[in-house]
C-alpha cells in the first residue's frame, strides 16, 4: 500500500470537537484494523451466495432461502445510520467493538443453525454487526484524517470491497465443496476475533465526546420500522413480485407513512437521529444522490452481467463469476487514482464528474458488445468499475467535507445508507424490468409459470433454455441478447441522473489539516 506520511501521525487528530483529544495512534495500525472490518462485512455479502444450494438441500426449505442473503442486507442497511449517530454520541471505539463482537457471535450462530428460521435470524444479527463495522470504520477515517487527504484512504477501503467480491465466491465454493456450507460462516470466527483484538489494541486514542448523550428512542424505532418496510418491499419486487401486489403495496405504503412521521419527529427532536438540517446542505445531498446512482449501476451490473453471459453464451457458473473480474478490478483502480488526484488538487468534483461521465458510456459499450466477445466486454466492464471507483470514495469525502465535524458520523452513515439503498433499488428495478421484458417475448411461452412465480432468476432462465429443443435454443439466446441490450440501455439512461447530480454539485475545496471544520 506504500508508505504513510509521518505527518499524519501527529496533528491530524480531531480538534474541532468540544473536548480534549488524546494523541491519535499510528495511522497504519488503525488502517489495518479498519480494513479488516470492512473486508469481513463485505465478504459476507458475497461468500454465502454459492452455498445456497447446499443450505437448501440441508434444510429442505426454499421459502426462506432468499432471506439468507436479503435478511443480512436489510439489517445492515438499517443499522448503518443508527451506528453513525451512536458513534457521534458515545465515540467510535465502543461502537466498532460492539459491531465486531456481534458480527463474530452471529457468525457462530449461523454455523450452528439447525433450521432455516434460525439461520435467517442469525444472519439478521450478523447484518446488524456488519452495519456497525462498515459505518464506523469510515467515520473513524473522518475523525483522524483531514478531508484533503481522505480520498486515498477511502480508496483502500474500496479495494477491500473489490477483493471481497472476488474472494467471496471462490472461498465459498471451495469450503462448500470440500468442507461444509457451515464453514462459510465459521471462517469468520478466527478472522472476526483477530480483527476485534487488533481494533481493541489500536483504537485507543480516538476522540471521546464529552457532551451528555441523549438517545432519540422514538426516532430510532420509526427509522427501523420505516427502512425495514421499504427494503422488504423493494426486495419483494426484486424477487419477482409485482409492485401492484397487495403485500408489496402494503410494505411500501407503510414505509411512506412511517418515514413521513420520522421526518416530522426529527424536526422537533432535541438530539435527532438524523438531523434534518443536513438535507438543506446542497453539497452533501448531491454527493448522496451521486453515490445512490453509482451503487444502483454497480450492484445491478454484478447481477445482470453474469446472468447475461450465462444465458446467452451457455457458459457455466464458474465462468460467469470470472466474467465479473474486470468490474472488480476497476473499482480499486478508479478509487486509488481518484483518491490520489483529489489529495493533490484538493477538489473532489472533477473526479466525481469524470466517473459520472464515463459510466453511461461504458454501460452503452457493454450493451452493444456481444457477450461472446469476452475481451471487448471486459474492457467496458473495467471502465465501468473505474467509473464507479472514482465516485464512491470521493462522494463520501465530499459529504464529510460538507458538514461540521460534529456530524461526521451521521454524514458518513447517511452516505452508506444511500449506497445500500441504491444497490437494493438497482437490483429490484433491473430485475423487475428484465421480468417485464421477458413477459413480452416468446421466452414467456416456454416458462411463463416459472417467470411469474419466481421472477427472472438465473435458474428460471437456464431451466427455460434447457427445456427448449436444440434449434429453438439458438433463437431464444438471440432474443435474450436483445433483451439484455435493451436493459443495459435503460441502465445507461438511469446513470445520466447521477451525471446530472455531479454537474450540479458545488466545486468546493477540501479542508486541510490547518483548516477548521465549518
Amino acid at each position: 500500500m506504500g508508505a504513510f506520511p509521518t505527518a499524519l501521525l501527529e496533528g491530524s487528530c480531531v480538534t474541532q470537537l468540544n473536548h480534549s483529544t488524546p494523541p491519535v495512534p499510528a495511522v497504519r495500525s488503525i488502517l489495518i484494523a479498519l480494513m479488516m472490518a470492512i473486508f469481513l462485512g463485505a465478504l459476507d455479502q458475497t461468500i454465502v451466495a454459492v452455498s445456497m444450494p447446499a443450505i437448501s438441500a440441508r434444510f429442505h426449505d426454499v421459502n426462506l432461502l432468499a432471506w439468507v442473503i436479503s435478511g443480512y442486507m436489510v439489517a445492515m442497511t438499517v443499522a448503518v445510520p443508527i451506528y453513525g449517530k451512536l458513534g457521534d454520541l458515545y465515540g467510535r471505539r465502543p461502537m466498532m467493538l460492539i459491531g465486531m463482537g456481534l458480527f463474530t457471535l452471529a457468525s457462530l450462530l449461523c454455523g450452528m443453525a439447525q433450521s432455516m428460521e434460525q439461520l435467517v435470524l442469525a444472519r439478521v444479527l450478523q447484518g446488524i454487526g456488519a452495519g456497525g463495522m462498515i459505518s464506523v470504520s469510515q467515520a473513524i477515517i473522518g475523525d483522524i484524517i483531514p478531508p484533503r487527504e481522505r480520498g486515498r484512504y477511502q480508496g483502500y477501503f474500496s479495494s477491500m470491497y473489490a477483493v471481497a467480491s472476488v474472494a467471496g465466491p471462490v472461498l465459498g465454493g471451495y469450503m462448500t465443496e470440500y468442507l461444509s456450507w457451515r464453514w462459510v460462516f465459521l471462517i469468520n470466527l478466527p478472522l472476526g476475533a483477530g480483527a476485534w483484538y487488533v481494533a481493541h489494541r489500536t483504537l485507543v486514542g480516538l476522540p471521546v465526546p464529552q457532551r451528555k448523550p441523549i438517545i432519540d428512542y422514538l426516532g430510532t424505532v420509526l427509522m427501523i420500522v420505516g427502512l425495514t418496510a421499504l427494503l422488504l418491499g423493494i426486495t419483494e419486487i426484486g424477487q419477482g413480485h409485482s409492485w401492484r401486489d397487495s403485500q408489496v403495496l402494503g410494505l411500501l405504503g407503510g414505509a411512506l407513512v412511517v418515514l413521513t412521521l420520522f421526518v416530522c419527529h426529527e424536526r422537533r427532536a432535541r438530539e435527532p437521529l438524523l438531523p434534518m438540517h443536513l438535507f438543506a446542505n446542497a453539497s452533501a445531498v448531491l454527493c448522496w444522490c451521486t453515490i445512490f446512482f453509482t451503487s444502483f449501476q454497480a450492484i445491478s451490473l454484478t447481477v445482470l452481467m453474469p446472468l447475461r453471459f450465462q444465458t446467452v453464451t451457455g457458459a457455466g457458473a464458474d465462468s460467469a463469476a470470472l466474467h465479473l473480474l474486470p468490474l472488480a478490478m476497476g473499482l480499486p483502480i478508479g478509487a486509488y487514482c481518484a483518491g490520489r488526484r483529489t489529495s493533490v488538487t484538493g477538489r473532489y468534483k472533477p473526479m466525481i464528474l469524470s466517473g459520472a461521465l464515463l459510466s453511461p458510456l461504458a454501460i452503452l459499450g457493454m450493451a452493444y458488445s456481444a457477450p461472446q466477445a469476452v475481451g471487448l466486454t471486459a474492457v467496458f466492464m473495467l471502465l465501468c468499475g473505474i467509473a464507479a471507483g472514482m465516485q464512491f470514495p470521493t462522494s463520501l469525502v465530499g459529504a464529510q467535507n460538507s458538514v461540521a465535524q460534529l456530524d461526521i458520523g451521521v454524514a458518513t452513515s447517511t452516505t452508506n445508507l444511500f449506497r445500500s439503498l441504491g444497490g437494493a433499488v438497482g437490483v429490484a428495478c433491473m430485475s423487475a424490468l428484465l421480468l417485464a421484458l421477458l413477459q413480452d417475448s416468446s421466452f414467456a411461452h416456454l416458462a411463463s409459470g416459472a417467470l411469474v412465480a419466481e421472477g427472472a432468476s438465473g435458474n428460471v432462465l437456464l431451466d427455460g433454455l434447457n427445456a427448449a429443443p436444440g434449434p429453438a435454443q439458438d433463437t431464444l439466446r438471440a432474443e435474450l441478447a436483445v433483451t439484455f441490450r435493451h436493459l443495459l440501455m435503460v441502465s445507461a439512461a438511469v446513470s445520466l441522473l447521477g451525471l446530472a447530480a455531479a454537474v450540479a454539485m458545488p466545486d468546493r475545496i477540501l479542508r486541510g489539516r490547518e483548516d477548521k471544520a465549518k
